[in-house]
């Protein structure tokens, strides 16, 4: 177990979090039996407790143990927010499909046949906006004056971040909703739809904000300066699809600022995604998991065990406990995936690139001819819960944790501004970004393009929840000038429509909110 895990504060009788419900009715009051002044009385630490719950909400389905959710009336093991990140950012798009056949998760795999009633677009829906009221509650409290509290304004700033994240996703996901914000919260009537362009606006304010307050370093897995920049950088990276406008030079800015903040290319890609990867030296913000103290079935065990089964592998290898409780056998890559590091299964072995042997290739055909068919396709073991030398306890709930945010990409990032010709990139720092995280998997070096930028952010990103992103801003996710396998529910692929851009708002958003609208063609 790793011993840096926040200290989980154990409410008891001060119910100081908010209910969700700020979709509709934002009637939340909080309400306690000790002021915020009282618990830092008792105990000084209280502060950094409500900031880690707020954290984990971001990791865990509740503190209150796996078998718990937040989220009112949803499943514990389906509604966390690494999982639902998974779910709508790489399931969707090409490189990922899982074989289960559930109602919901289905529909996302094959990238056909969305609605509102989709369970997964309500989890993710209204896990954000149970981040948003709780976050907003604490800054207002806060800020009041007879607050004392040593380290206020840094409090508030990761507050600030922490909503401003969840913002960023509704933003990206599902393109408007409500805008809860210091000054309206806890107001009694449904709050009006704010448009993508007025959220995008909110969330740049925020995040400047935030940078202004956080420290140039913090505690591992809590927001710092670099944290805020890297975020600042992808709003403006998309900020065209977002907003109609393109800010790729006002990402530049905040990418130089998180490069020269310190971090460097881990030698070994994989040490990211290990047990032992909270030494990483390249992730700049991760999701905490631990097998004992932050049990999950919506983190990296979603990824870890979804990715394993005895049909063809030998789960302990890779710290699955095996086929009663681990390895769940849902997931595989698709050749979309692994056929960036070669054509043909041959190919795919004879490849030098370190990142395509994290595929496991025995017993599984190249071909994705049937996703309900476990050998069809090749699962990926980029995840793993076992340290870098392989060494670890099996387990059901795993230790690795999940890297939100990674310099390799911040290095992508910086390239694909350039060549997309924004204002102060270099194209030869771009040039040598690119190729720094391609030669640090042994892959061979190669000139910038807008296809090479996309399909090395596809090599070196997929399966962390940015590839229907991606696909989005290059403009190759709807339509049909780009093809995957099971795209539209055909095998080879076939169009699908522009409102796919987009997941439809929740039919229960609709219901509590009357201000709300459908995203067109829902």
């Amino acid at each position: 177990m790793k011993n840096i895990k926040f200290k989980l504060l154990t409410l008891g009788t001060v119910l100081l979090l908010a209910t969700s419900s700020c979709i509709g009715d934002l009637d939340t009051e909080p309400k306690y039996d000790y002021t915020l002044e009282q618990l830092i009385a008792q105990d000084p630490n209280a502060v950094e407790g409500l900031l880690s719950r707020l954290y984990a909400s971001y990791a865990l389905s509740s503190v209150r143990g796996s078998g718990e959710s937040d989220v009112a009336g949803a499943d514990p093991g389906e509604s966390p927010f690494i999982r639902g990140l998974i779910n709508l950012e790489d399931f969707t798009a090409d490189g990922m499909k899982n074989r289960w056949g559930d109602n919901g998760l289905d529909q996302l795999t094959t990238t056909s046949n969305w609605t509102d009633s989709n369970k997964f677009f309500r989890y993710v829906y209204d896990r954000l906006y149970y981040i948003i009221p709780q976050a907003t509650n604490l800054i207002l409290i806060l800020n009041k004056d007879d607050v004392n509290y040593s380290k206020k304004t840094e409090a508030i700033g990761e507050l600030k971040f922490l909503r401003a994240l969840a913002y960023y996703y509704i933003i990206d996901l599902f393109g408007k909703g409500a805008l809860v914000t210091d000054s309206n919260f806890g107001t009694t009537s449904p709050l009006p739809q704010s448009s993508r362009t007025e959220l995008f606006s909110y969330v740049e304010s925020q995040l400047k904000e935030a940078e202004a307050a956080l420290p140039v370093t913090n505690s591992y897995g809590r927001a710092n300066k670099a944290t805020v920049q890297f975020l600042l950088a992808k709003l403006y990276l998309n900020g065209e699809v977002y907003t109609g406008t393109n800010r790729y030079s006002d990402a530049v800015p905040y990418l130089n600022k998180v490069i020269a903040a310190g971090y460097s290319l881990e030698s070994n890609f994989s040490k990211n995604f290990r047990t032992d990867n909270n030494t990483s030296k390249e992730i700049i913000f991760p999701l905490i998991a631990d097998a004992i103290s932050s049990q999950s079935f919506g983190n990296t065990t979603y990824i870890i065990q979804g990715s394993l089964s005895i049909e063809t592998m030998t789960p302990q290898t890779y710290g699955s406990v095996g086929p009663d409780a681990g390895a769940w056998a849902g997931h595989r890559a698709t050749k979309a995936w692994y056929g960036l590091f070669g054509n043909s299964a041959a190919a795919l072995a004879a490849s030098t690139d370190q990142r395509a042997k994290l595929f496991w290739t025995t017993g599984q055909n190249y071909e994705m001819t049937d996703y309900k068919v476990w050998k069809d396709g090749y699962p990926a073991i980029k995840f793993q819960n076992v340290d870098t030398s392989g060494n670890g306890t099996p387990s059901v709930f795993v230790s690795t944790d999940f890297p939100l945010f990674r310099l390799s990409d911040a290095y992508l990032m910086y390239a694909e501004c350039a060549v997309r010709g924004a204002a102060g990139a270099d194209m030869g720092l771009a040039q040598s970004y690119f190729n720094q995280v391609r030669t640090r998997s042994n892959a061979g070096t190669l000139t910038l393009s807008l296809q090479n930028i996309l399909d090395e952010r596809g090599r070196e990103l997929n399966l962390e929840g940015v590839r229907r992103q991606d696909l989005i801003r290059f403009g190759k996710f709807t339509g049909g000038s780009y093809l995957w396998p099971w795209k539209g529910g055909s095998k080879d692929g076939t169009s699908i429509s522009d409102n796919y851009k987009l997941f439809p708002i929740p039919a229960t958003a609709l219901q509590s909110n009357p201000n709300l609208t459908q995203n067109p063609g829902y």
